[in-house]
C-alpha cells in the first residue's frame, strides 16, 4: 500500500555542491552526471543538462571537507573504472569488491556505485538518526510518497515532482550532524510560512546579498527556498 500523498508546499528545484575548487568539482561531476559546467561569475559555477531540474550549482567555499558526507549520490555502473579515470578513489575503509563500491571524488566527497547497468545517477541519499520520520516530513512537504526500502521501513521517497533521479533515500546513522552539508538542495515554494509551521527553521533569511531563504529541516539539513 502506498503512503498517503499530501498537497505539496514546495517543489524540488536543484542540487548544490560546496567545493574548495569549483573547476575540479565541475571537471569531475560534469561528466559523471552528464552535465556541462560553466562559471557564473567569480569562482562559482553551474552544471546543466537537458531538463532544468538536472541543474547542479557549485558554490566556492573556503572550508575543506572534514567529515563523512551526510548527503551523497548513488550511481549505477558496471564498474568503477570510468570514475577512477576522472580522479575518484576508493574511500578509506571500504573494499572495492562488495555489493557496491564507496568512492570519493577529488575533494573527498563520498558516493556509492551499484552494479550492474549503464552508467547513470540513481538516487540522492541523506543520513539521518530517524530516517522514517524525516522521510515522512519531506514526503509531506513535497507531496511525494514515502515508500518501503528493502528492509521494509518507509524511508525512500518516490514520485518527487521535479527530482531528476529515481529515488530519494534516507539512511539510518548513529553519528550526529556536526558541520554544514557539502551537498544540499534547493526548492521553490509559494510561501515560507507553511514550511516553518511544519518544523523547518530559518538559518539565514533573504537579505541584500542573497535572494533566497536558507532553512533547515528537522534534522538540521540545510536547504534553500526560492519564493515567487
Amino acid at each position: 500500500m502506498l503512503a498517503r500523498m499530501s498537497d505539496a508546499t514546495a517543489r524540488w528545484k536543484g542540487l548544490v555542491l560546496d567545493a574548495a575548487d569549483t573547476d575540479v568539482a565541475m571537471g569531475f561531476w560534469g561528466p559523471v552526471l552528464g552535465l556541462t559546467g560553466e562559471h557564473t561569475g567569480g569562482p562559482d559555477g553551474v552544471m546543466r543538462g537537458g531538463a532544468s531540474e538536472r541543474t547542479v550549482w557549485v558554490n566556492a567555499v573556503p572550508e575543506p571537507k572534514t567529515v563523512k558526507n551526510r548527503v551523497h549520490l548513488d550511481l549505477v555502473a558496471d564498474d568503477i573504472d570510468a570514475y577512477v579515470r576522472l580522479g575518484a578513489r576508493v574511500a578509506p575503509g571500504y573494499a572495492a569488491a562488495q555489493e557496491w563500491s564507496v568512492l570519493q571524488d577529488p575533494e573527498g566527497n563520498e558516493f556509492c556505485v551499484f552494479p550492474p547497468g549503464p552508467a547513470r545517477p540513481s538516487a540522492i541519499v541523506v543520513d539521518s538518526p530517524r530516517p522514517e520520520e524525516i522521510a515522512a516530513w519531506w514526503a509531506d512537504v513535497l507531496g511525494a510518497e514515502a515508500s518501503a526500502a528493502p528492509d521494509g521501513t518507509r524511508r525512500w521517497l518516490t514520485h518527487v515532482d521535479g527530482l531528476p533521479w529515481d529515488t530519494w533515500k534516507f539512511v539510518g546513522v548513529d553519528d550526529p550532524k556536526v558541520v554544514k552539508n557539502r551537498w544540499h538542495w534547493d526548492v521553490t515554494a509559494p510561501a515560507l510560512e507553511p514550511l516553518l509551521e511544519r518544523g523547518a527553521s530559518v538559518v539565514r533569511a533573504q537579505d541584500d546579498e542573497i535572494r533566497w531563504h536558507v532553512l533547515a529541516d528537522p534534522d538540521g539539513n540545510e536547504f534553500c527556498v526560492f519564493l515567487p
